[in-house]
């Protein structure tokens, strides 16, 4: 398999878990009480993502960044 890298939101809900998403795979999230946790889940999922939208990988989209924005 070709290595690929993956840029991946990662939250933590109100019950304490970790929430990760891939924003540029439709569908593609997954979640963990640890870290270590939602890191594997994710990347079973993206591979999952990766085998119901082969065409994703030709998109991906250069990455920018996440910005914070404070309302006042």
């Amino acid at each position: 398999m070709v290595r690929r890298e993956f840029y991946v939101v990662v939250e933590r809900d109100e019950d304490g878990y970790y929430v990760g998403e891939v924003p540029h795979l439709r569908g593609c999230y997954a979640q963990g009480r640890t870290m270590d946790e939602l890191l594997a889940n994710i990347q079973e999922v993206i591979r999952l993502c990766l085998e119901d939208q082969p065409e994703a990988i030709d998109e991906l989209p250069e990455f920018v960044g996440v910005q914070k924005v404070i309302l006042a």
